[in-house]
């Protein structure tokens, strides 16, 4: 049990910064992503043992998507933070504006189309991979994400900065 419990910690040390970026990418939420990432970790332990260590990654990654989608389906009443620091996801070059802009726009976004378009492009993800991660085919990822991308396209475009998508 011990060389058990060592492998685990050495892997949670290792991927839960990486992990709590992919859930604030989803959520837009520090301390929701963070709690994403915990649940994420927990599941993962109780099955550690099952997981083969090559998939390991892509199995967290589903786990951190379905965490994050039960949390919107449920709805659950979140308690609201006062005091955040403002943490953005954005292209380094970006100004302030452009990336509060992108990271609103993002959130505006319905939330399983968000996270096709997290795990596509800042996961950096096949459309297979992205497809396993979530339980869908191929063909649902792709028009996922086209339809995401035109949701978040349409969103950026109602805020009043007037910048162009890069990459999009």
């Amino acid at each position: 049990m011990r060389g058990r419990d060592q492998e685990f910690a050495e892997f949670f040390s290792a991927r839960f910064d990486g992990a709590r970026r992919i859930a604030y990418a989803m959520c837009g939420s520090w301390p929701d992503a963070e709690e994403i990432a915990q649940a994420a970790f927990v599941k993962l332990y109780a099955r550690w043992s099952k997981v083969r260590i090559e998939t390991v990654d892509a199995y967290l990654r589903t786990i951190l998507t379905r965490v994050f989608l039960d949390t919107k389906r449920r709805g659950r009443a979140r308690e609201q933070v006062v005091a955040e620091l403002p943490d953005t996801i954005a292209p380094a070059d970006a100004g302030p504006a452009e990336r509060m802009a992108l990271r609103a726009a993002l959130l505006a976004v319905p939330p399983g189309q968000r996270a096709v378009l997290v795990l596509r492009f800042v996961a950096d993800l096949s459309v297979e991979q992205v497809a396993e991660a979530l339980g869908c085919s191929t063909g649902t990822v792709k028009s996922q994400t086209a339809r995401g991308l035109a949701a978040l396209r349409a969103a950026y475009k109602k805020g009043d900065v007037n910048v162009e998508m890069r990459g999009a």
